[in-house]
């Protein structure tokens, strides 16, 4: 705010109110693009939630499915989501996607992927994926060193 010296004179003469905060719309997610030529994101989910997580992912699967996106038909060559069939710490369980290859310069973010194809369900999609997690997630880069084939 630039105050003229008019201004700054009123300005103290009457005490300011501050403006009504516009509401906020959620923050967007932060994008998830893979630095490496193999990529993994850890996820841990609640106990209770995992047929919900196994639910948002069999849509992503379905996603990429439907999408003419040529990104999309990549990305899904490479990426699968594993999961630790005994629980960690919490009782929570641990989901991990393996990307291998990753795309470069894709963005990986589920409700991104989901928003193109599913426009009028992602944001219900989004609240059940977000409910899933325990914790955040944790997305590591890797590149191949020896290939044993």
């Amino acid at each position: 705010v630039v105050l003229t010296s008019v201004g700054l004179a009123s300005a103290q003469a009457a005490p300011q109110q501050a403006p009504a905060a516009p509401a906020q719309a959620a923050p967007a997610p932060q994008a998830r693009v893979f630095t490496g030529e193999i990529g993994l994101m850890f996820n841990v989910i609640k106990p209770d939630k995992t047929a919900d997580f196994e639910m948002v992912m069999g849509k992503l699967k379905e996603a990429f499915a439907k999408s003419d996106d040529p990104v999309h038909k990549q990305m899904a060559q490479g990426w699968r989501v594993i999961k630790n069939p005994e629980p960690i710490q919490g009782g929570n369980y641990l989901y991990v996607f393996l990307i291998d290859p990753v795309v470069k310069d894709a963005d990986y973010t589920v409700s991104r992927v989901l928003a193109k194809v599913f426009p009028a369900e992602v944001q219900e999609l989004f609240k059940v994926y977000s409910a899933c997690f325990a914790g955040g997630v944790t997305l590591q880069n890797y590149t191949t060193v020896v290939n044993m084939k």
